[in-house]
């Protein structure tokens, strides 16, 4: 038995001292590096928890995990804007995230206010409504679908019911698509993304629209009709429905970062340039410069929320149509139950990092950064969180201090990721192509393979504006963030992705590539790396020395024998 024990003590001493190693290793200098180009360290955190839009919760998500290693801890739950909304408003969260601002009365008739918290609206990300589908020809995925707004607007009122309807062919120049139904997959609780997605069909095709909803106007709660459509809760399972088993001949509305995260195609919208586009953070940058922000302060209800009229009719053809950005309620009251001095510290943080250096990151989850007039709206409303409680710290807090790739802190007007933005393919034009070659054997091909389109051919649309940034890829327009933990910095686009160069590659191809959403592998988070680094440790450390041990235990045993 005094063996044993000397055994097992032997072990556990080897393993604590292995994990103390680790877990206690001196920070590097890219460690502190990467602490100090989030947040400069703040005394006192406490934990705050916030609920509300799926359609912002994988970037979300990423940025909590984030600021972790610096204290900051962000409890959030996804639900939808709605539940977040309604969340806020009984005190049971911090903060909220929406895409839509408080309505007054909701579709229920039940009331959809503060409930008299006081608020202010912050721009938060931006990104693309994208429309994720999953169609066979021949037991082959297509991966080129083009569709245009009202050909989208019909199927999801039950006008155009099968795929090979004559509309889909003509947005496709002329390719057949089989005899199979259409499946709409639509969200069953209340939801931004289906807040957008209504507010678009509302505003730019009104007559589809309004006879199907009964009324003008936007939705939280998408009206399901008939027995083919299908209502899901949460984004997720908007998503996780459309690639299913079952999936085939399914549409559905997510925000693009799904379908990217699982490699899995969306269609090309046509916008008013005349092309095809899909919702890259490259496109939606370009659709939001035309976004309008309500500036009357005197109405807090609908202050900072977005007008985007204009978004939809962007004529740039880079322009994504389905363009928009979700909302964070914070709360601004001096006496706010719910709210303490470390709490507003959290938030203030939490909100520098979001707005700026995390803003890096949106590109490759399927955002796109927040252009400058909306980053100055959030720090204005950053400053609410002082203004109730003096003691908070927003010392360099302030554009000319924030680490976002869609403005130049020496030319704070110029919207940087727009200029660097791809034109859109020659085949991707109305009337042209589609890009890529056919799906299925020529199967959904009327006039046999699609011809190939020039490499050298331009869109008739000029340049992006007079002297701008020659186009350059992805990596080199956005900024890579500096990962949680130190060490060297990721590219802002994730190994394998397509540039926008190589998408204009494979888009004038002649092989059998199609063009379709490139996959984007989310970060591994830094406590996961660290909890399986120890782990693994002390496992080696285990594997190297039982062996010896037990071999000397049994040669003890022989002798003694």
């Amino acid at each position: 038995m005094t063996r044993r024990s000397r055994l097992a003590a032997a072990l556990v001493a080897i393993t604590i001292a292995a994990i103390a190693a680790t877990a206690g290793s001196p920070a590097t200098a890219d460690d502190k590096a990467s602490d100090e180009n989030r947040t400069p360290a703040r005394a006192a955190y406490a934990t705050i928890e916030g609920t509300g839009s799926t359609w912002s919760e994988l970037i979300v998500k990423q940025w909590i995990s984030d600021v972790d290693a610096n204290g900051i801890k962000v409890v959030y739950t996804g639900g939808g804007s709605s539940k977040g909304r309604k969340d806020f408003a009984q005190g049971t969260t911090d903060f909220a995230i929406s895409e839509i601002p408080y309505q007054g009365t909701d579709e229920t008739g039940q009331a959809d206010t503060s409930n008299g918290r006081g608020y202010a609206y912050l721009p938060l990300v931006a990104g693309g409504t994208a429309f994720t589908y999953q169609l066979k020809v021949g037991g082959q995925m297509v991966k080129n679908l083009r569709l245009s707004g009202e050909t989208i607007a019909k199927i999801f009122t039950g006008q155009i019911t099968n795929w090979n309807d004559a509309a889909i062919a003509k947005d496709n120049n002329g390719r057949s698509f089989p005899d199979k139904q259409i499946v709409p997959v639509v969200r069953s609780d209340g939801s931004g993304t289906t807040a957008q997605f209504t507010t678009w069909l509302d505003k730019a095709y009104p007559s589809i629209w309004r006879p199907y909803f009964g009324r003008s106007g936007l939705t939280s709660y998408y009206p399901k009709k008939g027995d083919v459509m299908i209502a899901q809760s949460g984004s997720d399972q908007v998503m996780n429905t459309v690639s299913g088993f079952a999936g085939d001949g399914t549409i559905g509305y997510v925000e693009y970062s799904y379908p990217l995260d699982k490699d899995y195609p969306v269609v090309k919208v046509l916008n008013q340039g005349g092309y095809y586009v899909e919702p890259t953070q490259y496109n939606t940058a370009i659709a939001l410069t035309k976004a309008r922000i309500n500036m009357n302060k005197a109405d807090p209800t609908t202050y900072l929320t977005q007008i985007l009229d204009d978004v939809y009719t962007n004529p740039d053809p880079r322009a994504y149509p389905v363009s928009s950005y979700s909302y964070m309620l914070i709360p601004t009251g001096a006496q706010d139950p719910r709210m303490t001095t470390a709490k507003r510290q959290s938030l203030a943080d939490f909100l520098f990092y979001s707005l700026c250096s995390g803003q890096t990151k949106a590109g490759p989850f399927g955002y796109s950064p927040l252009p400058i007039n909306l980053v100055k709206a959030g720090f204005e409303q950053v400053a609410t969180l002082k203004k109730a409680d003096p003691a908070v710290n927003l010392t360099d807090r302030d554009v000319t201090s924030c680490n976002n790739p869609t403005f130049d802190p020496k030319n704070p007007g110029r919207n940087a990721l727009a200029e660097k933005a791809e034109m859109p393919a020659a085949c991707d034009k109305q009337g042209a192509g589609p890009c890529g070659t056919d799906t299925g054997n020529n199967s959904n091909n009327a006039g046999g393979d699609t011809p190939d389109a020039d490499p050298a051919a331009t869109p008739d649309a000029g340049p992006p504006s007079a002297g701008a940034a020659a186009p350059t890829t992805p990596q080199e327009s956005a900024p890579a963030a500096v990962p949680p933990g130190g060490g060297a910095a990721p590219a802002a686009g994730p190994p394998g992705a397509a540039t926008g160069a190589e998408d204009a590659a494979a888009a004038t191809s002649s092989g059998d590539d199609a063009v379709y959403a490139s996959s984007t592998t989310i970060d591994d988070r830094p406590l996961d790396s660290k909890t399986f680094g120890i782990v693994a440790l002390a496992l080696l450390a285990a594997l190297i020395l039982l062996p010896g041990l037990v071999t000397a235990r049994v040669r003890r045993r022989g002798g003694s024998a």
